[in-house]
């Protein structure tokens, strides 16, 4: 087994937890905003370990950018949709989702109400699930 597929395997599986963790964060944070709950330690270490989650796959896939030989610098990078979508799209949808993430979880832990911490959660750890899953749909295939 290379480096680049270790890498390879283990971006790709990591994606599921990333998104589990995203997914049940912001359900809970729905949950817990439509039925006015507190704001419990549960829910503040569930939104940390999702954000952790996203930023150890930032990491993966940081290393994995510089093994990977979809990633080319050359004039027909952008001609070849594999090529461009490795050396350009996947990471630039990537880390706006991650820094979406961030942001909510920031504003989370400003927010003083449980409420403010809920919709903060849920609004921005959706809107950075909606672009990972944008992102994993449009991996080319084959």
């Amino acid at each position: 087994m290379t480096l680049y597929s270790f890498l390879q395997h283990l971006h790709s599986g990591f994606r599921y937890i990333v998104v589990v963790l995203v997914i049940v964060a912001a359900l809970l944070a729905l949950l817990g905003l439509t039925g006015k709950k507190p704001y419990t330690e549960g829910n503040r270490k569930l939104n940390l370990f999702a954000l952790i989650s996203v930023h150890t796959q930032l990491l993966i896939g940081i290393v994995l950018y510089f093994v990977s030989p979809f990633v080319q610098f050359t004039k027909d990078t952008m001609k070849n949709p594999a090529t461009r979508y490795f050396t350009v799209e996947h990471w630039v949808m990537m880390i706006i989702a991650i820094v979406l993430i961030t942001i909510g979880h920031s504003k989370s832990k400003k927010a003083t109400t449980p409420e403010e911490k809920h919709k903060a959660i849920f609004v921005f750890y959706i809107l950075g699930l909606i672009i990972i899953s944008s992102g994993i749909l449009l991996i080319p295939r084959g």
